[in-house]
């Protein structure tokens, strides 16, 4: 098992390695050039920038089992696609039941944006939302080793 995170601005990279070195899981940063991003005990891939560069590269590496964090939402409905899981950044596990709902509110958004209309951003990020993070990466891998360890 992999942790891969897209690491373009994500705001939980060192909780998210401190967490997989807990769990003894190998973890992969990935980033584009414009940044590179790197951290002790992660592995660092950095491929060129371009348009979801990052995204076609993690789920090429990506196998069944392994974990995603991300906040793209096309991203995670890939990960799911390979048997993988995915976490947001916020703690929200993307499962079967939440993805098809989470791509139609992004696209909503999207046409409302198009349109020349405004979405509300991201609030600033608090405590709690890096505490949760941290609880469902910590969850998840405690119940993907019990799964295992049934096997």
């Amino acid at each position: 098992m992999t942790l891969y995170l897209d690491a373009d601005g994500c705001p939980v990279v060192d909780n998210a390695l401190r967490i997989a070195k807990k769990h003894g899981v190998e973890a992969v940063l990935l980033c584009d050039t414009a940044h590179e991003i790197s951290r002790p005990g992660a592995r660092t891939i950095t491929v060129s920038k371009g348009a979801d560069s990052v995204d076609f590269a993690l789920v090429n590496l990506l196998k069944a089992g392994d974990i995603a964090i991300t906040q793209d939402y096309g991203l995670a409905a890939m990960c799911l696609a390979k048997g993988a899981f995915a976490l947001s950044q916020n703690g929200l596990e993307y499962t079967a039941q939440n993805i098809d709902a989470l791509l139609s509110q992004r696209h909503v958004s999207q046409k409302i944006r198009r349109a020349g209309g405004r979405v509300k951003g991201p609030r600033k990020r608090t405590i709690e939302q890096d505490a949760a993070f941290e609880t469902a990466l910590d969850s998840l891998l405690f119940r993907l080793e019990a799964n295992k360890g049934g096997d």
